[in-house]
């Protein structure tokens, strides 16, 4: 950390120097920390988009350039040549496995790939109608009582054996909410598949075709992490508490469900059935761009990339391989999302806004064609943001700076009132 040159106005006239926090990459940090004590003012950032609450090593992403690293690797060329375990590793770690770690962690989560009974017996009694990410959350809330070898934030080998758990659980948990949806019992999970391929498997119990498979553990790939976005700030001031792991990401399930983030891809495909046809993608662009009009068009803009999000390429282009190789008949909507992307992005209003498609725009497709209600698209997604918000929360039990969340206000409410009885209003 070094001094800068940035100077505060301080309440008495004299000027409070700031130190500036130095990035490897993207914008610096000014520690403001002495700043309310010497200005009587706290800064005011709504939604914390100008400030940085934490160092990280684990990913990074430049909004301006459309680039998204993990661990310094580029997220879209894991995609193309890794798979979900390898990136597990990488988020975990720091570093690419050798082919011995890769093939032990990926054998050790093959045999953690069965919950504990209580775990099932939490998603059994669930009420029939529920939606499968209270599922997912009411399983994870289970999980501090049926592994409590994994429950110690401070213990580095709970943690380890916590986000092993956790990545290899989830899959499962996820599945058996799918199963519970459909009235049908869980499937017991095979060691000898890949892990997207198994996730397959256990949703359907047939055997998982290959180009589905690789294009699941691609969507998880893309899904691993993407910084201190909500649900993973949501799993980090969670954790900041001390609170067990398994409940930290309980927290960072209810902030993904949310439409305005994992949710986006299940309001698309909303979005797309309710436009229709080709011949209504007028209508709607218009609709989209009056003011007056609360309809939107979902999937294009990202609350970080200013560019064209660097997920969104890899996701069109398996978008067409599933539709072609499973010939699901569901074609109509990858074409209207095609032929909307395309008038969007050559209408001027759309360009000089920079609302490009992102992650979320062609994901539901494909787990539509994969043949997924709307309701399993957030879990699916939930499932590979698992291993960053693990990541995360090791992360964070390791920095000797972190300090329970606790974020301060600008008071707008009454001034101190007396208290009247009922009888002398």
């Amino acid at each position: 950390m070094t001094k800068s040159g940035d100077k505060l106005v301080s309440r008495d006239g004299h000027s409070l120097p700031l130190a500036r926090r130095k990035a490897v990459l993207g914008a610096d940090a000014l520690e403001i920390t002495p700043v309310p004590p010497v200005t009587g003012a706290y800064s005011y950032d709504p939604g914390y988009a100008s400030t940085a609450s934490c160092t990280s090593r684990i990913t990074f992403v430049d909004g301006e350039g459309g680039v998204l690293l993990y661990r310094g690797y580029a997220a879209d060329d894991l995609a193309r040549h890794s798979n979900f375990a390898e990136v597990s590793w990488l988020l975990l770690n720091g570093e690419l496995p050798s082919h011995t770690e890769l093939q032990s962690f990926s054998e050790e989560l093959a045999g953690l790939r069965h919950c504990a009974p209580e775990v099932l017996d939490t998603i059994a009694a669930v009420p029939a109608g529920a939606h499968p990410m209270s599922t997912m959350t009411a399983a994870l809330s289970a999980m501090p009582a049926v592994y409590p070898e994994c429950t110690d934030p401070d213990d580095a080998d709970h943690r380890r054996r916590f986000s092993h758990r956790v990545i290899a659980n989830i899959a499962t948990v996820a599945a058996a909410a799918y199963r519970k949806t459909i009235g049908k019992p869980a499937i017991a999970p095979r060691k000898d598949l890949g892990y997207a391929a198994n996730l397959l498997y256990m949703m359907f119990g047939e055997e998982p075709n290959p180009v589905a498979s690789r294009a699941l553990d691609t969507l998880l790939v893309l899904h691993a992490d993407h910084e201190q976005n909500c649900s993973t700030s949501t799993v980090r001031i969670a954790g900041s508490s001390g609170v067990n792991p398994f409940s930290a990401l309980a927290a960072g399930c209810i902030a993904l469900w949310g439409p305005a983030h994992g949710g986006a891809n299940e309001a698309v495909i909303q979005m797309l059935e309710e436009i229709g046809a080709t011949e209504n993608i007028g209508e709607y662009v218009a609709r989209a761009k009056d003011p007056g009009d609360s309809f939107r068009l979902m999937g294009f803009g990202h609350r970080v990339y200013k560019n064209f999000d660097p997920r969104a390429t890899i996701i069109c282009g398996i978008c067409h391989e599933v539709l072609q190789e499973l010939k699901t008949g569901r074609g109509r909507l990858f074409t209207l999302a095609r032929q909307l992307e395309e008038i969007a992005l050559s209408d001027s209003y759309f360009k000089d806004r920079r609302l490009y498609p992102n992650v979320d725009f062609y994901s539901g497709i494909i787990y539509r064609a994969l043949g997924l209600p709307a309701t399993m698209f957030t879990p699916m997604f939930a499932v590979g943001r698992t291993v960053g918000w693990a990541a995360h929360w090791c992360e964070m039990h390791t920095d000797p700076e972190a300090r329970i969340g606790r974020p301060r206000q600008l008071y707008l409410g009454p001034t101190a009132r007396s208290y009247l009885p009922v009888g002398e209003r």
